[in-house]
C-alpha cells in the first residue's frame, strides 16, 4: 500500500503539490488564530455558586446557606468534590468536576439543582453562579487613581462600577470585569431607639416603610381628548429629602410621623470587605478582568487594551487608568523565546544536512518538509482547540529532530542510486520512483513507532493530563506528518530538487573524518560483545544511585517576570489595621529600583473566583525589564532582598509567582500545593492539634 501511495504521488505529482499548498495555506491561517497563552490552562472544570447574605456571621451563612447548598450539590451528576467557604455575609461553594465534563453541561446541572434548593434558603439569601472562568481567568488588572485629588474612592468607585466595567465587558473574549476597592456610596438611616419607644414604633416599621415609599407602580392609560395616555406612580427615592418625608403614620394629635422625626438620615460608604493600594500612596479602586474559559488569553487583553485607550478621553479630568498586572508580557515572552528556539533548531537541522549531504539542493528538500509538517501539525491544533503555549510548542521542538529522519535517508537513497547510474529527463522519475519505494515502507512505519511513543502520556489525568498533553498531541501530530509527507511530498521534492553533480559519500571530508573515529570503536565493540554488554549493564546499574537521590517535582520553576506577595496575617485582623499594614507593605516594596509598580489587595473583590478573607493579603509586583536592574541580580536575590526589607510584626512572608499560586489555590483549596485539613467538632480542639502541625 505504501508503495502504491509512493508511485501515485510521484505520478500525480501536480496534485501534490498543490495540495501542499493547500495545507501550507491552512497551516499558516492555524498560526495566526490558534489561541495563545504562557502555559497550559491547569484548572478544573468548575461551577461556582456565590451567595450574599448580608450583615451574617460566618457561623450562621455556613447553617443556612453553605451547608444547604454544598450537600445539594454532592448529588450533582460529575461532581468529584465540592468546596464551601462562609465568610461574613458570603458563601461560596465551589463545585469540581470531571475532567472530561463540558463546562457548559455543568453550569446547566448545578442551575437545576440551585433552583430545587433555592426554596430553603433564607429570604435575603441571593444564589448566582459565577463567571465562565476558572481562578486563573485573572489576565490583566488596573487600577482607577486621581493624582489630582479631584475625585474621592468612592466616585473613581462610581466610575468602575457603572462606566469602565460595562465598557469592558463588550470585549470579546471577556467574562466578567469585577471591582476590588473604593468605597460604595449608600443612603444610611441611623435610628434613634428612644424616639421609636416614645411613639411605639417597631424597627420592622421603618423597613417596611421605606420598601413601600421606593417603589413605582404603572396604572394602565387612558384616553383624553382622542389621545391614550399612560397612567404611572413614580415614587422612587432620588436623595436625602425624598428618605426624610417617608410617613411612618400619624401621632396622637393626628399629624403626620416622618422618618425624619425618628431617624438621622446621610449619605455613607457600605460595609467593604476588600481594600485596594498602589504604591504604597493610598486606596484606589481596582478592576479585574476574568477572561472566559477556553479563550485566546492574548487576543483578549490587547482587546481590553485597546477599549482603555478608548475610554481614556472619556475619563473625568485627573483619573487614569494604571496597569497593575498585564500577563500578555510573560505570554510573548515565552512564545517568542520558543519560536526563537524553533528557528534556530531549523538552522542547526539545514545545516547539518548541508555539511552532511554536501548538496544545498538536496538540503532544500529536507529542509522545506519541516516547516510543512509544523505548519500540518498546527491545522489539527487549531481545530482541536489547543493553545499555543510553551508546552505545545514544545512537543513540535522534540519533534524537529526525528521528523528530518525520513527526509534524510530518502535523498541519501536517492544519491546510491545516482552513484550507480547516470541520470536522463527520460528516466529521472523512474529513479526517484525506485529509491523511495525502496526505503518508504520502512521509512513510514518507523516514524510512525515514533509518533505512538508518547502513547502512555495521554494515559495521564487531572493536572499532569492538562499539562503535559499538549505536549504529546503536537509532538504526535508533527510525527504523523513527517511520516505523511516522507512518502508523499518527499519523493516529489527530490525530483525536482536533486540535480547537477552529487558528491558520493566517501568524497565528503566531513563524513571520511567521522568514519575515521567511529569505525575503530566499532570494531572493538563487535569483537568482545562480552565486555561490550558487561560494560553497559554496568553503566546501567551505575545511574541507579543517583536515580535515588534526585529531586522532583511536577514543573520547574516558571519565572512569570512578575511576583506575588501573600504573607499569612492572624485572624480577626480589622478592615483599618488591614488597610494600614497594606500600605505599610506597599511602599516599601516600592523603594527598590526594579520594582514598576505595586498593587496590593486586601480582602475579596466583588467577583466569585476571589474567595479570599480580610486576613489575606495578595500584592501584585510589576518588575521592570531585566536590563533596567542592578548588574548581577537575580530572582531569588530580590525575593531575599524583599524578604528583608518587609518585616512586619504578625505578617508571615511569602514571594510566589501569580499563576503558579492560582493553579495551587484551585487544586488544594489553599495557597500551597500540600496542606493539612484538621476536623471536628471543637474549635478549642483543634487550635492545639493545628500547632503541632506548624511546629512539624
Amino acid at each position: 500500500m505504501i508503495e502504491a501511495i509512493i508511485r501515485w504521488s510521484v505520478f500525480n505529482r501536480f496534485f501534490v503539490l498543490l495540495g501542499t499548498l493547500a495545507l501550507v495555506a491552512g497551516g499558516l491561517y492555524s498560526v495566526r488564530y490558534t489561541p495563545v497563552d504562557a502555559i497550559p490552562d491547569l484548572s478544573d472544570v468548575q461551577v461556582i455558586i456565590k451567595t450574599s447574605y448580608p450583615g451574617q456571621a460566618p457561623q450562621v451563612v455556613e447553617d443556612q446557606v453553605t451547608y444547604p447548598l454544598t450537600t445539594a450539590m454532592l448529588s450533582v451528576p460529575g461532581a468529584v468534590t465540592v468546596r464551601g467557604y462562609s465568610f461574613f455575609g458570603d458563601s461560596y461553594v465551589y463545585i469540581i468536576f470531571d475532567e472530561d465534563t463540558d463546562l457548559y453541561w455543568a453550569r446547566s446541572r448545578v442551575l437545576e439543582y440551585l433552583s430545587q434548593v433555592a426554596p430553603v434558603l433564607p429570604e435575603t439569601a441571593r444564589p448566582q453562579l459565577g463567571p465562565d472562568a476558572t481562578g486563573v481567568g485573572w489576565v490583566y488588572l488596573y487600577a482607577l487613581v486621581d493624582r489630582t485629588g479631584q475625585h474621592d474612592i468612592s466616585q473613581l468607585r462610581s466610575l468602575q462600577d457603572w462606566f469602565l466595567r460595562y465598557e469592558l465587558q463588550t470585549v470579546p473574549g471577556v467574562s466578567e470585569v469585577s471591582t476590588v476597592g473604593g468605597m460604595v456610596k449608600q443612603y444610611q438611616v441611623k435610628v434613634h431607639p428612644d424616639k421609636l419607644r416614645a411613639y411605639n414604633i417597631p424597627l420592622s416599621l421603618i423597613q417596611t416603610a421605606i420598601k413601600q415609599a421606593n417603589q413605582e407602580v404603572g396604572a394602565s392609560v387612558i384616553e383624553m381628548a382622542e389621545a391614550e395616555y399612560m397612567v404611572r406612580a413614580s415614587g422612587y427615592l432620588t436623595s436625602e429629602e425624598d428618605l426624610a418625608l417617608v410617613p411612618l403614620g400619624v401621632n396622637k394629635n393626628g399629624t403626620p410621623l416622618l422618618l425624619r422625626d425618628v431617624a438621622d438620615i446621610g449619605i455613607g460608604p457600605q460595609m467593604r470587605r476588600g481594600i485596594a493600594e498602589l504604591n504604597g500612596e493610598g486606596e484606589v479602586v481596582g478592576g479585574i478582568v476574568v477572561m472566559r474559559f477556553g479563550e485566546n488569553a492574548q487576543t483578549t487583553i490587547n482587546g481590553v487594551k485597546e477599549k482603555l485607550a478608548q475610554l481614556q478621553s472619556s475619563l473625568p479630568d485627573g483619573v487614569e487608568v494604571v496597569t497593575v498586572y498585564d500577563r500578555s508580557g510573560l505570554i510573548e515572552r515565552a512564545v517568542s523565546n520558543l519560536w526563537e528556539k524553533l528557528f534556530e533548531e531549523l538552522a542547526m537541522v539545514a545545516l547539518v544536512c548541508f555539511l552532511f549531504l554536501g548538496h544545498l539542493r538536496s538540503s532544500l528538500v529536507a529542509i522545506i518538509t519541516l516547516p510543512v509538517g509544523i505548519l500540518a501539525a498546527f491545522i489539527v491544533m487549531h481545530l482541536q482547540g489547543l493553545n499555543a503555549n510553551i508546552m505545545s510548542l514544545g512537543g513540535i521542538a522534540i519533534a524537529i529532530g526525528a521528523m528530518i529522519d525520513g527526509a534524510i535517508v530518502l535523498i541519501e537513497n536517492m544519491h546510491k542510486h545516482l552513484e550507480r547510474e547516470k541520470v536522463t529527463d527520460e528516466n529521472r522519475w523512474e529513479i526517484v520512483t525506485r529509491a523511495a519505494v525502496e526505503v518508504g515502507p520502512a521509512l513510514f512505519f518507523s516514524l510512525l513507532i515514533i509518533t505512538v511513543s508518547f502513547l502512555p502520556v495521554f494515559t495521564l489525568e487531572a493536572q499532569e493530563g492538562r499539562m503535559f498533553s499538549p505536549l504529546a498531541f503536537t509532538k504526535t501530530y508533527a510525527m504523523a506528518a513527517s511520516a505523511a509527507l516522507a512518502i508523499t511530498l518527499v519523493p516529489v521534492l527530490m525530483g525536482y530538487f536533486i540535480r547537477g553533480r552529487v558528491r558520493r559519500e566517501a568524497e565528503n571530508p566531513l563524513n571520511r573524518w567521522l568514519s575515521r573515529l567511529y569505525m575503530p570503536a566499532l570494531r572493538v565493540a563487535l569483537h568482545k560483545p562480552k565486555v561490550t554488554l558487561l560494560l553497559a549493564l554496568l553503566l546501567t546499574l551505575s545511574s541507579l544511585w543517583p536515580l535515588q537521590h534526585i529531586g522532583s517535582e511536577f514543573i520547574p520553576p516558571l519565572d512569570e517576570g512578575d511576583l506575588m506577595y501573600m504573607p499569612t496575617s492572624y485572624p480577626g485582623i480589622s478592615t483599618g489595621t488591614a488597610r494600614e499594614i497594606l500600605q505599610q507593605t506597599d511602599k516599601l516594596i516600592a523603594t527598590l529600583p526594579e520594582v514598576a509598580t505595586v498593587f496590593g489587595k486586601v480582602g475579596r473583590a466583588e467577583t466569585a473566583t476571589d474567595p479570599a478573607p480580610l486576613t489575606m493579603i495578595e500584592t501584585f509586583i510589576q518588575l521592570k525589564p531585566r536590563d533596567q536592574w542592578r548588574p548581577g541580580l537575580t530572582l531569588d536575590a530580590l525575593k531575599q532582598e524583599l524578604d528583608a526589607l518587609v518585616r512586619i510584626p504578625g505578617l508571615t512572608n511569602a514571594w510566589v509567582m501569580p499563576i503558579k499560586t492560582r493553579i495551587d489555590m484551585l487544586a488544594t483549596g489553599i495557597k500551597t500545593p500540600v496542606g493539612v485539613k484538621i476536623a471536628g467538632p471543637k474549635l478549642q480542639q483543634l487550635r492545639p492539634l493545628a500547632s503541632n502541625w506548624k511546629c512539624c
